[in-house]
C-alpha cells in the first residue's frame, strides 16, 4: 500500500544548486516510488548551522516503502553525495529529511515522524505549503516569517 511522503531537501557546500536538482531526479527514481510534486528552489540562510546559504526544496513521493526503508534509501543518496557528519549540523553536501510518511507517527532512535523540528523551519514550511497547502496551517508560517527565505 503506497502512502505520500515528503521530503526536505537541502545542500550548501559544493555546488548545492546542482545536489538538491539531482536529489529531486534521484527520488523520483527510488524503488517502489514515485515523484508527485516538487517545490521551487529557494535560498536560506543556516539555521542553527553554519557554512554558505542553503538550496532548499520539498517534494512529494508516492511510496510503497515503509519509513524506514525510505530513510535508509535517504540516507544512502546522502552518502553518494559525499555526505559527511563530522558534528551536529555542519555544513553539508546535501541533506534530506523524511518530514511525513502518510499518517506514520513514530518516534524511535533513529526516525521521528512527523519530522519533530518541522514547523520551526521556513526552509520546510514554506516550500511544504507551495506543494501541500493543507499541511502547513497559517499559524506555522507565521510562526517562522521573522526567517528570510529567498524563492529563486
Amino acid at each position: 500500500m503506497s502512502q505520500t511522503a515528503y521530503v526536505a531537501i537541502g545542500a550548501n557546500l559544493g555546488d548545492a544548486r546542482r545536489a538538491v536538482e539531482g536529489a529531486i531526479e534521484s527520488l523520483g527514481r527510488l524503488p517502489h516510488s514515485r515523484l508527485v510534486a516538487r517545490s521551487s528552489l529557494y535560498r536560506t540562510a543556516p539555521v542553527d548551522a553554519g557554512g554558505p546559504d542553503f538550496i532548499n526544496a520539498v517534494v512529494a513521493l508516492d511510496t510503497g516503502l515503509a519509513p524506514l526503508e525510505l530513510l535508509a534509501e535517504l540516507q544512502a543518496l546522502e552518502l553518494a553525495a559525499g555526505r559527511e557528519r563530522p558534528y551536529r549540523n555542519a555544513p553539508r553536501t546535501l541533506d534530506l529529511d523524511l518530514l511525513i510518511h502518510g499518517d506514520a507517527a513514530l518516534d524511535t532512535p533513529v526516525l521521528t515522524l512527523p519530522h519533530p523540528r518541522m514547523s520551526q523551519r521556513a526552509f520546510v514550511l514554506v516550500p511544504l505549503a507551495e506543494i501541500a497547502p493543507g499541511r502547513v496551517s497559517p499559524g506555522d508560517l507565521a510562526a517562522v516569517a521573522g526567517q528570510a527565505i529567498e524563492r529563486l
